[in-house]
């Protein structure tokens, strides 16, 4: 048996908490695996993990100067083979030391890059790199940003594995949002879903609702982030007198239930996505979306085909792209079957997860890593 032990040090919950819930899910199942969360102590996180009901360990997890969680990590890594995954570079300082620590020789460390990161070339992460056994990146367009130029130092740890989704039915009653809204038959509900901060583009979203007929549509948006953000957000409702048009709801659980109310979701990142994960939401749920090219998403949304795709800021764009799919439900209706169908055919979860195991099995063995995800399809 091997233990896989996931480590998470977000306060708030986010696509790499996701991420590790789904994959623990199927992991506590298994019989080839015994899984561990290992976090902090924030109420928002703990519930969502105790629902799993598995082993939660709780450290203060501070980054490098915290000598207190590798110590005590270190105990659980005395005995057996261990894989410990983590889901930031700050999370990794901690899992090297506790290895090197427990003195156990078959222990891994392994990192999924959630994002897109440039290696910092100090001392202290040229170290940290060089003590990691495995990269894994969500897409080609992450790994190649990361490995840039150094691919002789990086290149035999890395892996490209495409993340997935799966429907998680965690959490409390759904309600039906249209009639909740008091919407109108022929009004579009438009969703957004994700953190609410800079970087995801709400605010361009916003600006190219301006130019769209109010009485045709009712964006939702779910989500939480920066309290500064938010407020911004909110003062830009109020002042172009969007108040009757965007629904706020917040954090909420069972997002796929939500997403199948939607008539067709937008994700308007400025910044490079380093896979999209709310894209590949929207093409579980079967629904047409829009998103920035500027990312992965390239890599598996095909502009007209799967979705529409729009150069990240152009608010210009972003309208037109709204505008189309709120007053043509037909295409609304083929996006979103042939988003259900890639998703189905080359980015459903048991393929994601088989890999993930066979990885992990894989760098316990001590064979080379190699690249496990195949390119996907382009019509």
């Amino acid at each position: 048996m091997i233990n896989v032990f996931h480590i998470v040090s977000n306060k708030h919950w986010t696509g790499a908490e996701q991420y590790t819930y789904d994959l623990v899910a199927l992991l506590r199942n298994d019989p080839d695996f015994y899984v561990e969360v290992v976090c902090r102590k924030h109420p928002n996180v703990l519930k969502q993990y105790r629902r799993l009901e598995i082993p939660v360990s709780i450290l203060p997890l501070k980054g490098v100067t915290d000598i207190d969680s590798p110590v005590r990590f270190a105990r659980l890594l005395r005995r057996g083979s261990n894989i410990i995954h983590v889901h930031s570079f700050r999370d990794a300082f901690m899992a090297v030391m506790a290895r090197r620590i427990s003195e156990n020789r078959d222990t891994r460390v392994v990192v999924s890059v959630h994002g897109v990161y440039k290696p910092k070339s100090n001392y202290m992460y040229t170290k940290l790199y060089k003590s990691i056994d495995c990269f894994i990146f969500s897409s080609q367009m992450a790994r190649d940003a990361f490995v840039g130029k150094a691919k002789k130092q990086y290149a035999d740890r890395t892996v490209v594995l495409r993340d997935s989704v799966c429907d998680s039915q965690i959490g409390t009653h759904v309600p039906d949002l249209r009639r909740e809204l008091g919407m109108d038959s022929h009004q579009a509900l438009i969703m957004y879903h994700g953190k609410l901060v800079a970087e995801k583009g709400l605010d361009v979203l916003l600006s190219a609702l301006t130019r769209v007929d109010k009485s045709m549509y009712h964006l939702v948006i779910i989500g939480d982030g920066q309290a500064k953000y938010k407020a911004k957000i909110k003062g830009f409702i109020v002042s172009n007198g969007l108040v009757n048009n965007v629904s706020l709801l917040g954090f909420r659980d069972n997002i796929l239930e939500y997403l199948r109310q939607a008539d067709f979701g937008v994700l308007p990142s400025v910044a490079p996505e380093a896979l999209g994960i709310t894209n590949l939401e929207y093409m579980m749920a079967g629904k047409a979306h829009i998103c920035s090219d500027n990312g992965a998403q390239p890599e598996y949304v095909v502009n007209g085909e799967n979705g529409l795709l729009v150069p990240p800021g152009d608010v210009d764009a972003l309208a037109t792209a709204i505008n189309f799919l709120m007053n043509d439900s037909a295409a609304r209706s083929r996006m979103g079957t042939k988003a259900k169908h890639d998703f189905e055919t080359q980015l459903d979860y048991p393929n994601f997860y088989k890999k993930m195991t066979d990885l992990y099995r894989q760098l316990l063995v001590k064979e080379p890593v190699v690249d496990i995800s195949p390119a996907i399809e382009q019509p």
